[in-house]
């Protein structure tokens, strides 16, 4: 699965008992569309996404970046302190694209670190030609 949003905080990375290490962070993922009345909703889901493959990208996954990930989906359910019921979505990433400032930068399971990640080329559009 591929999602695209923006991240809602700097990524933090752990260090587990067992010395592993993951990259953890949240991404706000927004999807609007119109209603018979024709009425514009914008619906926005939370996912809390972990990156194993490698922490050199962390630096990178700050607050207001977007990026664009591929991994797979679970789901998740506790209670609080309050003894409320919750639910939440994890993204189990295995894939990162960060886009703006620039051409966008991949991170996946063949580049472990953002330095060894391959750049993908963009078109180069004529500024006459936005239209903005």
């Amino acid at each position: 699965m591929e999602i695209t949003g923006r991240v809602t905080a700097d990524a933090v990375v752990r260090t587990l008992s067992d010395e592993r290490q993951v990259v953890n962070f949240a991404v706000a993922v927004n999807d609007t569309y119109k209603t018979k009345n024709g009425e514009r909703v914008t619906q926005t889901e939370f996912f809390d996404c972990s990156y194993w493959i490698g922490t050199g990208i962390a630096p990178y996954l700050t607050k207001g970046k977007i990026v664009e990930l591929a991994g797979r989906v679970s789901v998740r359910a506790w209670t609080d302190s309050d003894g409320q019921p919750k639910a939440g979505l994890n993204f189990h990433t295995s894939k990162i694209t960060l886009h703006g400032n620039g051409s966008p930068v991949q991170a996946d399971a063949k580049s472990t670190e953002i330095g060894k990640a391959e750049t993908v080329k963009k078109e180069e559009v004529p500024n006459d030609d936005l239209p903005f």
